[in-house]
């Protein structure tokens, strides 16, 4: 084996045991626990990999704050939960249950939304399923 050859192998073995540079991130850093209701007028989509971002300004502050960045899943994910990269668009009025950083900073990760015309969609499945989710709201007896 050529000295070129052997140090091109070894060069894959170091690459080939490396970790990813782009790993995806926990969602450790949002209160999951403590849920809050938020609604205003979408002010940007970013419908983008690794995550879709949703940037909200606020009917009413939350936490003293009138913009909100709320996170969500991959594109992938929220396309077999029903979404489309149109489902939400600038301008749209939306409210949604999200969980908040921990760090107090405006800025949560989507449990579910409520669209304009009335569907509830959740991060990447039927609302209240997905990353960081808590329970959808129980449905009244009867229904």
């Amino acid at each position: 084996m050529s000295i070129r050859a052997a140090s091109g192998a070894a060069l894959l073995t170091l690459l080939a045991g490396a970790p990813p540079v782009f790993a995806h991130h926990s969602f450790s850093m949002f209160d999951t626990g403590a849920p809050i209701t938020i609604s205003g007028v979408v002010s940007g989509v970013e419908w983008t990999n690794p995550h879709v971002y949703i940037e909200l300004d606020l009917t009413e502050p939350v936490k003293g704050a009138k913009h909100w960045s709320i996170e969500l899943g991959s594109p992938s994910i929220l396309q077999r939960g029903g979404w489309k990269f149109n489902t939400v668009k600038k301008g749209d009025k939306v409210s949604a249950v999200v969980s908040p950083l921990k760090n107090g900073e405006p800025g949560s990760l989507l449990t579910r939304i409520t669209l304009p015309d009335g569907r509830v969609l959740g991060n990447g499945g039927p609302a209240g399923v997905g990353p960081g989710t808590t329970a959808p709201p129980s449905a009244s007896p009867g229904r």
